[in-house]
């Protein structure tokens, strides 16, 4: 029998939010390269002189990685420790994203990013199979994306103006200290589950309607996070293509990202929604309707309400939907299958970024994130009504 803590008994108490919260941290140091994607690929095109697909490509391989790593966690999650696994995957991180400072030659950051992805998508994996067994795995996926929005807006407002001055390194030097605070962190958080499955323990199999439910999920998962990472990771390159001064650009994504934390704080406060239809369809018009804007980037007060809108609805949005398929099985392991599929979607974002921008430039990226949405959003929706219609029928 796995052992519980209060994280189990006492649904949103102080307590469990704050473990959640520690849990977040720990789960945001495997992907904050992500979260800083638009910075770092900026700083490999100015500092490094990496071509848009160069940056692109060692962007994707990155992601790439953690999606691979997310599959060996899905695979291996129930049979590990998670807390010496994490702590173990942490320090390696740390050590990966410090020789990355001395590699400027395109494709071998590629392998060593790719190298870099494949150990965080494994921290990732073991630290969302944690929050899908928690009492409320919305709210556990909320503080995931509060606390990731809330450090990402730090560093998009905070890192790109420091490359001109102090190189590309910076931001691999800041990938490094956000893995040791990690390490230090880890130790804080409350006992749960801290015992690997045992050998004979059975395996609950989920019913065919609820892989349906589930297929819809995760294909809106990759859809919705291939859509935003494809605008997003060259989201500082655009807003000058379109003649927005650097520094104004830095700082809408930083206060944009914070803002945009909203939609993770409505989550919480949210919890396990009766009806997850309605927020969803709000939150993906939002979404469509934020990125069209994005067309009049040229004007500073559209381009800045633009990214607001979509981190209002990127950090809601994600958390809803690992709180589906937590909803569809416990265990954690259809969790940890999302974030191997988040992962894809974040990985081939940049990747079609980078094709789209050499092809049709800034218009024909900005059509592409719509299309993509769209179909996202039908997934989505499809997903939830049957999820709704499955929990009235329960209940």
């Amino acid at each position: 029998m796995n052992a519980t803590s209060s994280l189990d008994r006492a649904p949103g108490s102080a307590t469990q939010l704050w473990a959640y919260a520690l849990l977040a941290f720990v789960a945001t140091a495997g992907f904050f390269y992500i979260n800083i994607m638009a910075a770092i690929v900026d700083g490999l095109v100015t500092d490094w002189h990496f071509s848009n697909a160069q940056a692109g490509s060692v962007a994707a391989a990155n992601i790439y990685g953690a999606s691979a790593g997310a599959l060996i966690a899905a695979l291996t999650v129930r049979r590990l420790r998670w807390r010496p696994t994490l702590a173990l995957l942490l320090v390696a991180l740390l050590l990966v994203d410090l020789a990355s400072i001395l590699v400027h030659e395109p494709t071998w950051l590629i392998v060593v990013r790719a190298a870099h992805g494949v150990v965080g998508g494994m921290a990732v994996g073991v630290s969302y199979s944690v929050m899908a067994r928690t009492a409320s795995s919305d709210r556990a996926f909320g503080m995931l994306l509060l606390v990731q929005f809330g450090l990402a807006g730090l560093g998009l407002m905070v890192l790109p103006p420091l490359v001109p001055e102090y190189g590309a390194r910076i931001l691999f030097l800041a990938l490094a200290g956000f893995s040791a605070l990690a390490l230090l962190a880890l130790p804080a958080i409350p006992h749960f589950d801290d015992a690997a499955a045992t050998p004979g323990e059975p395996q609950r199999g989920i019913a065919p309607a609820a892989r349906r439910s589930a297929a819809f999920a995760l294909l809106a998962m990759f859809l919705f996070q291939a859509g935003n990472m494809a605008l997003s990771a060259f989201i500082i390159g655009l807003g000058e293509r379109f003649g927005l001064e650097r520094g104004f650009v830095s700082h809408t994504l930083g206060w944009a990202t914070w803002i945009g934390a909203a939609g993770a704080v409505l989550v919480i406060a949210m919890g396990t929604p009766k009806n997850r239809l309605r927020p969803l369809l709000a939150a993906m018009l939002l979404t469509l309707a934020g990125t069209a804007a994005f067309f009049g980037s040229g004007n500073a007060p559209v381009f800045f309400l633009a990214n607001v809108g979509t981190a209002i609805t990127w950090s809601f949005v994600v958390p809803c939907l690992f709180g589906m398929v937590s909803q569809l099985d416990r265990s954690g392991r259809l969790a940890t299958v999302a974030g191997f599929v988040s992962k894809m979607g974040l990985a081939s974002g940049p990747l079609l970024a980078g094709w789209v921008l050499r092809a049709g430039g800034d218009h024909a990226l900005i059509t592409a994130a719509i299309a993509l949405l769209a179909c996202s959003a039908v997934a989505a929706l499809a997903g939830a009504h049957r999820l709704d219609r499955k929990e009235t029928a329960t209940s």
